[in-house]
């Protein structure tokens, strides 16, 4: 079949191409992808190519559909899983798989398995490994967001605390404690907020900090003060362009942090999440480098009289991914603030390459339409000449100025087709 997908064929070389699909094996499964959301990590890859771990040598040949934040409908199924799965199936993957012993993951490395793409042949390694998951929502935009949710999930749960005298450490969050997300008002802050104040190990006091009013602002529209109340968090957004860790340590009443997450690959961020550790504090890096010499000075004296510890993840697994899914089908998580820009297959390649410079949070791509990238708030002044993002900007300023199910559907029935 004929399919259009973006491609990456070199070091800063992604192209919208269209090719032919083989048909599918007995071990493989056919899926029709809706909507895929763009991470920072597939910026990385295209911009180091061959240089990047997950990126295979041999792209030129064979070059690999981008995209690991997907989901869509079940199409085809190979004879193999017949029994397991079923077309029209709607689907969202757990992309950190293993392939022949090396993590290869979709999006990065596989000619025909990616998210970037109209369809895509799933490889028999994501059903073996039970990577495959079923997706209940209605609106496929969470299902998109579910993988960078499982990554925020499972950093939480890496997050660990200490006994005198007792070497198995007690893991995941100080429950009750006080917790600090630093430049916390990006995409991913504002779901580690919202899985903060909602999941089930919840902090007493959560402190969300940035540098930059604006977002400050838009994150405590999303996720209130009332509402964290209203689950026993006492959230305080803080800007803290000045005197940062003098301010974080008053909010804490001089008791400092518990549990503290890094969201900028900035050592002076680092530093300062290390001075306002509590005792017993865990310095969560969750920012990913792209400077694989990134370091910052962590002060070893508190380390051994105060057991302050450091923690990193790269992803969530699937376990994580699948509470993501729960919690977004029971009504208990809404990550449709991390959503920022919304645009049709077209936009894919131009936006990977220069995500950095983009503005705002998440970028939300439909990949069987036409559209070029598009900030929400932008939607209104479009609408002055385009009948569509017209309604598009009605919808959203319904929906507290936020990316929801009823702009889905409508924009699925009536942007132009790739």
């Amino acid at each position: 079949m004929t399919n259009k997908a973006v491609r990456m064929h070199a070091q800063n070389d992604l192209r919208l191409d269209t090719f032919e699909l083989p048909e599918i094996r007995d071990d493989e499964i056919l899926v029709k992808i809706i909507s895929d959301s763009i991470c920072m990590s597939s910026y990385k890859a295209a911009i180091q190519g061959t240089h990047h771990k997950r990126v295979p040598d041999d792209i030129a040949d064979h070059p690999p559909i981008i995209g690991h934040e997907f989901c869509g409908t079940i199409e085809q199924v190979g004879a193999k899983w017949a029994d397991k799965f079923a077309p029209g199936e709607k689907f969202v993957i757990q992309p950190a798989i293993t392939y022949h012993g090396t993590q290869m993951t979709p999006g990065y490395a596989f000619e025909y398995c990616g998210g970037d793409s109209q369809y895509a042949i799933l490889i028999p390694e994501i059903m073996e490994q039970n990577c495959l998951l079923e997706y209940r929502a209605k609106e496929y935009f969470y299902g998109s967001l579910s993988e960078p949710l499982s990554c925020i999930i499972g950093t939480f749960h890496a997050m660990y605390h200490t006994k005198p005298g007792v070497y198995t450490h007690e893991m995941g969050i100080r429950e009750g404690g006080n917790m600090a997300i630093l430049a916390g008002a990006g995409p991913m802050g504002l779901g580690a907020i919202d899985y903060a104040i909602h999941c089930d190990r919840r902090p007493g006091l959560l402190v969300v900090t940035d540098i930059n009013q604006a977002r400050l602002d838009r994150a405590a529209s999303i996720y209130t003060v009332e509402d964290a109340a209203r689950h026993g968090v006492r959230l305080v957004y803080l800007n803290t362009s000045e005197n940062a860790v003098e301010k974080l340590k008053e909010v804490s009443g001089g008791a400092g942090y518990d549990d503290v997450l890094v969201f900028a690959p900035v050592p002076a961020v680092i530093e300062q999440g290390d001075a306002i550790l509590g005792f017993d504090g865990c310095l969560n890096f969750f920012a990913g480098p792209t400077n694989p010499k990134l370091s910052a000075n962590f002060n070893f004296y508190d380390v051994h009289y105060s057991a302050h510890h450091l923690v990193g993840t790269s992803g969530g697994n699937t376990d994580d991914m699948r509470e993501a899914l729960h919690m977004i089908a029971e009504g208990k998580l809404n990550p449709a603030g991390m959503i920022t820009h919304v645009g049709g297959l077209n936009a894919v390649a131009e936006t990977t390459l220069n995500l950095p410079s983009v503005p705002g949070g998440k970028k939300l791509i439909y990949t069987h339409i036409a559209m070029e990238l598009t900030a929400i708030e932008d939607f209104a002044k479009k609408g002055e000449t385009d009948p569509m993002f017209k309604r598009l900007a009605e919808i959203c300023q319904a929906n507290n100025n936020l990316w929801c199910g009823e702009a889905e559907a409508y924009l699925l029935a009536h942007a132009p087709e790739i």
